[in-house]
């Protein structure tokens, strides 16, 4: 405590020094110090950080280049198949349209044969013969009418039944009569 006086006349009497420091004095750099010991290494560090600033910008314009050209390449590849897609669609179309007329007629001759066989089977029960399943469609009237009145004759036909037969007489043969119940316990449970 050097820096102290003391007086003896009625109090004492300070006198002080500001404080120095030591071991701040070595922090308390200036610029040109700072340039001084690590200027060479600052440059180095601005110029390195340039170049990967320049190398990063012409990385990323040559990136949105290809994208660009990517897109325009995409948007013609995506034109042309969407081409070829309408194209494919329209033949199909046209495919469908003519099976479309085909089924059509096809339809229509059905319903014509249909109308004609039915006019056959009105105009065969007018004059009193009777139809049989068998008709063949692709037969006219006339060849119809002809091929009916040149069937075989009817005595040549086996009879259904006998000529006695009487079902509600009850005789020979019935299936219709009365048989009792079994004797004996029942077999329920």
């Amino acid at each position: 405590m050097d820096d102290v006086e003391i007086t003896d006349e009625g109090g004492y009497h300070v006198e002080k020094e500001p404080p120095k420091n030591q071991d701040l004095t070595t922090l308390s750099l200036t610029a040109g110090e700072l340039l001084s010991q690590y200027g060479w290494y600052l440059l180095l560090v601005s110029v390195l950080g340039y170049l990967l600033i320049q190398y990063l910008s012409k990385k990323r314009s040559s990136q949105s280049s290809q994208s660009s050209t990517a897109t325009t390449q995409d948007s013609a590849f995506v034109a042309r198949r969407q081409e070829a897609m309408e194209a494919a669609r329209r033949k199909m179309q046209v495919e469908l349209d003519a099976k479309a007329v085909l089924f059509k007629e096809k339809q229509k001759q059905q319903e014509e044969e249909k109308r004609r066989q039915k006019i056959e089977i009105w105009d065969s029960m007018t004059q009193g013969k009777s139809y049989k399943g068998g008709a063949k469609p692709s037969q006219t009237t006339e060849e119809a009418s002809s091929s009916t009145t040149e069937q075989k004759p009817a005595t040549d036909k086996k009879p259904l039944r006998s000529a006695g037969y009487n079902p509600l007489s009850g005789g020979a043969g019935g299936s219709c009569t009365f048989r009792p119940g079994r004797r004996g316990p029942s077999s329920g449970g």
